[in-house]
């Protein structure tokens, strides 16, 4: 189907197949689906149980950034029962595994255990500082459980993701909501930002930088563009020449510190009503001697 503006729209349904999880894209066919639906859909590594978390709607091709894949139909009792079965299972593995780690003696921190729908694969996630030699356990697991064993190594992003939990703002974590995908935060984005660099209110729960700093990153990026750093020499009209001495970035303004036969005054002017004279190389402003520290939270 042809939009007015000739986009050609498909018809998509967005199913999240665990929660916290990311949301995929199926084209539902004739299957009339609602928010909250439970269904059967089938994926590249199989059928799987899911839940309608966008009802159906339009979308424009260009903007379906996963390849939509078919519902096969709305989940049966019986395909409910299984599901529920299987998480039952997940929690008996889970504990197993932790059991069997202890034994082989493993520098793992499991953190999740999940069953395929048609039960073809058990998947163990754990974090661990380095590489970790995990054959055997692989090989008992897989006689004990009759299935493939894949044990995936996640970053601590992935484990606060699978646990879930609420930032420091009161809501449920990005990563836990609609983020699908981690993109690199930097201590650069904090200090731009002008952001206190205390590491307590700049790290997320997963001990890395907070999602959120990149959300705005493009528009400081733009407004940094034309302000002055600080430290530049200005000019304005009725003071003459003076010294940069703070920014304010969203608002495009800047407080200037002039010197008189009294000492020191301050003035702000928006970012028209100034001429900058000279600039300075870089911005000292949030320079910190624990720069390692702060380092050591980038993913």
């Amino acid at each position: 189907m042809k939009g007015w503006i000739g986009i050609y729209m498909k018809n998509i349904v967005g199913v999240r197949l665990k929660k916290p999880g990311k949301i995929y894209f199926f084209d539902p066919g004739y299957i009339k689906l609602k928010n909250g639906d439970e269904v059967i859909i089938e994926t590249e590594n199989g059928q799987e149980f899911g839940i309608v978390a966008i009802n159906s709607r339009k979308m424009p091709e260009d903007k379906i950034k996963t390849p939509e894949n078919k519902i096969v139909r709305i989940a049966t009792k019986k395909d409910k029962e299984h599901y529920l079965d299987n998480q039952k299972k997940e929690k008996e593995a889970f504990e197993l595994c932790l059991k069997k780690i202890k034994e082989h003696k493993l520098d793992m921190n499991l953190i999740d255990v999940e069953y395929k729908f048609d039960n073809s694969k058990l998947l163990f996630f754990f974090t661990a500082d380095g590489r970790v030699d995990f054959r055997d356990l692989v090989k008992e697991l897989a006689s004990i459980y009759k299935t493939r064993i894949e044990l995936r190594q996640i970053g601590v992003r992935d484990e606060v993701k699978r646990i879930g939990g609420n930032g420091i703002c009161g809501r449920e974590l990005c990563c836990c909501t609609f983020l699908s995908n981690f993109e690199t935060v930097s201590i650069k984005m904090a200090k731009e930002q002008n952001i206190s660099l205390n590491p307590g209110k700049i790290s997320g729960s997963c001990g890395r930088l907070m999602c959120c700093l990149k959300y705005e990153q493009e528009v400081y990026e733009e407004k940094l563009k034309k302000l002055p750093k600080i430290g530049a020499i200005v000019s304005v009209p009725e003071e003459g020449e003076g010294i940069v001495d703070s920014v304010e970035t969203l608002k495009e303004q800047v407080k200037v510190k002039f010197k008189d036969k009294d000492g020191f005054f301050y003035k702000k002017y928006n970012i028209q009503d100034i001429k900058i004279i000279k600039d300075v190389e870089t911005d000292n402003q949030n320079d910190d001697e624990n720069d390692e520290e702060l380092k050591a939270l980038e993913d």
